[in-house]
């Protein structure tokens, strides 16, 4: 941070800390699953909800968060997420049984999405060029490092404490930001520009029915009522969504954008690796309790390579592909976390931690670091800075939608029980995924930023 001036290390502290705590209880949680419900009751069924519940609401209402960011201030918006943040945190803590932890999390899911968007807002708005690339290098490894040191936090506070204190201490970081937004004297330009709630409303309907038939599905069946009349309703509101996105005079995902071809292709590959990401994070949270008999601790332990080499690696990252272009990095990157997914079919009944997770995890923590900065550097340095809004928006709820899809789909994936077969079988689905989005970003991302100007015209 020392090569940044003075505004801008303030900007990326509190953009960091914004959005640390947004991605920190997107993750913590998997690995607290089996303590939630050991203490409140439910199956593999709740534990789904538990998280995709935040990963609704986060999702469905980014776009309009983003939206509203660009209209009445950044800094605003920020503010007002960061309290209902903290409130809503609160009342996960108490929650006294499945029901109000659901309602409490989908509460802070939609909280937590007034945050991500505003928050890198504020990089791409004051930074451009170089310095915007290691800015968002920088932004991201801590980030990144918050979904990944979550896990190492719950098995804390699970072995030692309890679950609940796992979301208290969202209480400290959102009140030191607080305090650093009140040093933040950045001139802010509100658009005024008209906020379309019916479209907000559309999406996060769309999305809620959607992923409730494919989470119930596996209890019900798809000849269940509930299941298809769901499924079909959700399919139709968030076509509508989109429908109304093409005639809306101010839409929540402005369509002009895809026309860009690194914001376009760039978002193609952000489905594919984060989809595997939340596949991998959930299973490997839940497995290495219930399956391989670990304490929370160690299971949380497992994905600490990957959070040191994101913040070794990542920064550097982000440098490179500002100098060389982000297409070699979004390629590699992916193949090589596709080969670490590979490895995890070495975890056996025997499990040996050293021998079948760790290498694994060092591999796939390589490629990781090697892949998120180019990659969103690469989206938000395609679009100017009056869109920078609504691109982080787009860009973040693409990631937050791959995620809760995959966790909707679990069940379906391990074949309904999360055996060590049921393991294997997420380890290949995550590969895949993975080769995807390097196929993708080799075909679809330009090979350096000198072909940046030619964007508008592919």
């Amino acid at each position: 941070m020392a090569s940044f001036a003075p505004l801008q290390r303030l900007v990326i502290a509190i953009a960091v800390l914004a959005s640390f705590v947004t991605f920190l209880d997107g993750t913590v949680v998997n690995v607290a699953l089996p303590a939630i419900s050991r203490e409140l009751g439910g199956g593999i069924t709740t534990q789904q909800w538990v998280v995709d519940a935040y990963l609704i609401t986060l999702s469905a209402l980014i776009l309009l968060a983003g939206t509203v960011s660009d209209a009445y201030g950044r800094v605003l918006v920020m503010r007002i997420g960061l309290i209902a943040f903290g409130v809503a945190s609160l009342a996960v803590a108490a929650a006294p049984d499945p029901l109000v932890l659901i309602i409490a999390r989908a509460l802070q899911g939609a909280a937590g999405a007034l945050l991500v968007p505003s928050s890198l807002a504020l990089i791409t708005a004051t930074m451009r060029a170089d310095v915007q690339s290691r800015a968002i290098g920088v932004w991201t490894a801590f980030t990144t490092a918050a979904q990944l040191v979550g896990p190492l936090l719950g098995g804390l506070f699970v072995d030692f404490l309890s679950w609940r204190f796992v979301f208290l201490i969202n209480v400290i970081p959102i009140a030191v930001n607080l305090v650093l937004l009140s040093r933040l004297k950045l001139p802010e330009h509100p658009s005024g520009r008209r906020v379309d709630w019916w479209s907000g409303a559309l999406c996060a309907l769309g999305l809620g029915a959607v992923v409730f038939a494919l989470i119930e599905q596996p209890l019900r069946g798809w000849g269940a009522p509930v299941i298809w009349v769901s499924g079909t309703v959700g399919v139709v509101l968030f076509g509508a969504f989109l429908w109304r996105q093409k005639s809306s005079t101010s839409p929540l995902l402005p369509m002009s954008l895809f026309r860009v071809r690194d914001f376009a292709w760039g978002n193609l590959a952000t489905l594919f690796v984060y989809a595997a990401l939340s596949l991998n994070g959930f299973v490997i949270g839940v497995y290495l309790q219930q399956g391989a008999g670990l304490p929370a601790t160690a299971a949380g332990l497992a994905s600490l390579p990957m959070t040191i080499l994101m913040i070794l690696v990542s920064s550097r990252a982000g440098a490179w592909a500002g100098r060389f272009g982000p297409r070699l990095f979004m390629t590699a990157g992916p193949l090589i976390m596709a080969v670490g997914a590979v490895m995890l079919l070495f975890v056996s009944e025997d499990f040996d931690y050293w021998w079948q997770v760790l290498p694994a995890m060092i591999v796939m923590g390589l490629g990781l670091s090697l892949t998120v900065a180019p990659l969103t550097a690469a989206i938000l340095g395609a679009i100017d800075e009056a869109h920078s809004g609504i691109a982080s928006a787009v860009n973040n709820a693409v990631a937050r939608v791959a995620g809760l899809l995959v966790v909707a789909m679990i069940s379906t994936i391990v074949g309904g029980t999360l055996n060590l077969a049921g393991f294997h079988s997420a380890a290949v689905v995550t590969a895949a995924l993975l080769v995807l989005g390097g196929v993708v970003s080799w075909i679809g991302i330009r090979r350096n930023p000198a072909e940046e100007a030619d964007a508008a015209d592919r």
